[in-house]
């Protein structure tokens, strides 16, 4: 008979296993730039040969510290991203960021980094921000604090988050640092009210308590309604 010891062995490295994959994997050499345009499709991007790598890989003139126009967006902000998409040699770093600009009450409506931790510092203005925690048992917790410039706030991975700027005549700016080279970005709105095909008006009326004519959506008259029977 197997012992149980032995059990409570392989539930502990299963334990420890799926907590080591829940982020980016550590780096094994210095660098491992990534090879973008590479055919071979791995989690991630391969690496560049290491002979042809050159400062550039590491470099992107970003102009971060410009303005970004934000009177093209509904919500009144402009995300400025720096992954490894636009910076190859950040590459199993584990890390990008972004420049985040908001026009007078403008905000960045509530997404979720399902692969990264955000730390957020307000360079000029001041904003409204917060998270929600999961469905525990006294779940969907809102934390929320006004940050002025030179504040700092941290979302948790996973969690739906959000950034408002009360001032009604006065521009913000922050930046961004993300534990990710990739960290990928679900904006709740435009999953739910937005997805292609579009959800089942029967499923978004059930969910959220509401009658299927008043959903509200930018899409919603055009919308094709199933029922299932």
């Amino acid at each position: 008979m197997v012992p149980a010891t032995y059990f409570l062995l392989v539930f502990f490295l299963a334990l420890v296993t799926s907590q080591a994959i829940a982020s980016d994997p550590s780096p094994l050499q210095d660098f491992c730039v990534a090879d973008i345009h590479s055919p071979v499709k791995v989690d991630g991007f391969v690496c560049k040969d290491p002979m042809a790598v050159n400062a550039d890989d590491f470099f992107k003139a970003a102009n971060l510290d410009k303005p970004r126009d934000t009177m093209k967006s509904k919500v009144g902000s402009n995300v400025t991203l720096i992954n490894v998409m636009q910076l190859p040699g950040l590459n199993t770093l584990g890390i990008s960021l972004a420049r985040i600009d908001y026009a007078p009450l403008g905000q960045n409506p509530p997404p979720t980094h399902p692969r990264a931790t955000e730390i957020l510092t307000v360079l000029e203005g001041t904003l409204y921000v917060g998270f929600v925690t999961s469905n525990t048992d006294n779940g969907n917790k809102l934390f929320t604090k006004v940050l002025n410039k030179g504040d700092v706030f941290v979302f948790p991975q996973g969690l739906t988050h959000f950034q408002f700027n009360p001032i009604h005549d006065k521009p913000d700016v922050a930046i961004a640092a993300l534990s990710s080279q990739n960290p990928g970005a679900i904006t709740i709105a435009n999953a739910v009210f937005g997805s292609k095909p579009p959800i089942s008006d029967d499923v978004l009326a059930k969910a959220f308590q509401v009658q299927k004519e008043k959903l509200i959506g930018s899409t919603h008259n055009s919308r094709r309604t199933t029922t299932t029977k």
